[in-house]
């Protein structure tokens, strides 16, 4: 599982490094140090964290108005069917949803707590994986 360092993870919730370090001082977002001393999220733990402050914010304001936006953020869910796949992203408050092929999802592998952009053109998203 992919693990996040503090100034990443702020950079994908929209937030301040600071601010994320506050969250996992007052215990709202487990973390965990490595051998050097610093801070790391767990992606899983992140993504779960960027659903639940996403409905926290969910307060109607609109960041992104442009058709051509590049949205970063965290893969929050993928779900799989026999040939077609669903792949969720929280980029901040926004939670966006890309419906593609079983067999894009496996050759980019895609998974709950990877980093990815989606790019959202008319009624399109498209995941670019990071």
């Amino acid at each position: 599982m992919r693990s996040y360092t503090i100034g990443r993870a702020a950079k994908l919730l929209g937030v301040s490094a600071d601010t994320v370090r506050r969250w996992a001082d007052a215990g709202r977002m487990p973390t965990r140090r490595d051998e050097a001393g610093k801070r790391h999220i767990d992606g899983a733990d992140l993504a779960a964290f960027s659903v639940s402050l996403a409905a926290e914010a969910a307060d109607g304001e609109d960041a992104y108005t442009s058709a051509r936006n590049a949205f970063p953020g965290i893969i929050t869910a993928v779900k799989l069917g026999d040939v077609a796949a669903q792949v969720e992203i929280q980029a901040g408050p926004h939670r966006l949803v890309s419906l593609l092929t079983r067999e894009a999802v496996e050759e980019l592998g895609l998974a709950v707590g990877m980093e990815a952009v989606a790019r959202v053109k008319a009624t399109n998203v498209h995941i670019d994986r990071t």
